[in-house]
């Protein structure tokens, strides 16, 4: 004897009552159960999709998913009953709001479950500090939830060779959750981290790296201060000038200055500069330090231009500025694994090599190896500099960056 039909039996034995307000005791009994099923089912899709997605689920997934469970049940139990006995009526009226009404029910359930298994599996995470899932379907669940979320770390570290970003620009991102489209790659990820701490935080050059699941292993920002001042070379110093611009003459334009000359007298040569700027009558003129004190704020000077080409080391010194690469330089030590290496495969530029004993070689050859001792002077984005001066020292665990391994600049 079923469950069931020993309380039928039970019921009729106090009485023989066997439907309460007219609707037959099995059938609240079967109605009671389907709900069951369908809060049971709704609250552990709430539960997977808290996990999964960390977000609260949707009332119509949870709603879908337990009405399944109950749609189910129910074709199982008719089509069993039509192949075992024959009698049961699927349109018949009885039967058709019994299906109705336990279909309200089952959903008011499954929506309620939903969000109990949601409020469980928050909980539940939140208590057990886990933020993602270790092995393969962490991989699955950063690259196509809704949102992938990249935590920085607290210690933000200077890039060599750039203008140090100020502390308190530092710690308005340091430690900070940054929030991210979902089904991004980790280069995708690298880049959209790169301009974000650009765009929203004003900083100028960012050297990041991430681990395969996405996770910062290590940050480093510098920037670049406006103004010509890290244009100029040693022994140099801009100044404004009144002055009539001779025609044509822009920045870059090696130019004569001379000074009117007084009374019937001819003009009197001042200085070689280079044009800088100029806006109207008033020119920004690069000059040895020593001839700005031959200019005075009073005079109104001419400015005649050379008929020859811009100094070289002010033209490079001006690209470089404004490019993402800067120079860095790296000295070969005993037993590095850029002993050997030939310069053409390096995946930086090589503008120099100094040897241990010899003079500097500009540009040199592609096929030359280098030796313990060399010292390069490389043009590069800072994260393959910082790679090139740890293989340079022997560093544990450094390699060459070579030209034909792949690495995250590739991407940007």
């Amino acid at each position: 004897m079923t469950g069931l039909a020993a309380f039928d039996a039970l019921l009729q034995s106090t009485g023989g009552m066997g439907s309460v307000l007219g609707i037959p005791v099995r059938s609240l009994v079967n109605a009671a159960g389907l709900a069951v099923l369908a809060l049971v089912l709704g609250g552990a899709i709430g539960l997977v999709h808290r996990w999964y997605a960390a977000q609260t689920v949707p009332e119509g997934l949870s709603v879908l998913v337990g009405l399944s469970g109950v749609a189910l049940s129910l074709n199982t139990d008719f089509a069993l009953a039509q192949v075992i006995d024959d009698k049961t009526a699927v349109l018949a009226l009885e039967t058709a709001v019994f299906n109705v009404s336990v279909f309200l029910a089952a959903g008011v359930a499954a929506a309620a479950g939903g969000r109990a298994g949601d409020r469980l599996g928050a909980g539940a995470f939140a208590l057990t500090g886990a933020d993602r899932v270790e092995g393969e379907v962490s991989k699955v669940v950063r690259a196509v939830g809704r949102v992938v979320t990249v935590d920085l770390p607290e210690d933000v570290s200077d890039i060599e060779g750039y203008d140090p970003v100020p502390p308190e620009a530092k710690a308005e991102f340091a430690g900070a959750t940054l929030v991210f489209p979902r089904r991004l790659t980790v280069a995708e990820l690298r880049k959209r981290l790169i301009e974000r701490l650009k765009t929203d935080y004003g900083v100028g050059q960012v050297d990041v790296e991430l681990d395969e699941n996405g996770v910062v292993s290590y940050l480093a920002v510098g920037s670049r201060e406006s103004g010509i001042g890290p244009s100029l070379p040693t022994g140099t110093a801009a100044i404004p000038v009144r002055a009539d611009p001779a025609h044509a003459a822009r920045a870059g334009d090696v130019v004569q200055v001379f000074r009117p000359a007084d009374g019937d007298g001819a003009p009197k040569r001042v200085a070689t500069a280079e044009v800088r700027g100029s806006a109207g009558d008033t020119v920004t003129l690069a000059v040895d330090e020593e001839e700005t004190e031959a200019f005075d704020d009073t005079t109104r000077y001419r400015l005649v231009t050379l008929p020859t080409s811009p100094r070289a080391d002010r033209e490079f010194a001006s690209l470089l500025r404004a490019a993402e690469e800067t120079m860095g330089v790296a000295t070969v030590a005993d037993g590095s694994p850029l002993v050997g290496v030939s310069l053409g495969g390096l995946a930086v530029s090589v503008a120099a090599v100094r040897p241990a004993e010899g003079t500097v070689e500009a540009i040199p050859s592609r096929t030359r190896t280098l030796a313990a001792g060399d010292t390069l002077y490389a043009v590069a984005r800072p994260a393959l500099l910082r790679r090139l001066e740890a293989a340079a020292r022997g560093d544990a665990g450094a390699a060459a960056p070579l030209a034909d391994a792949p690495t995250a600049d590739d991407d940007d």
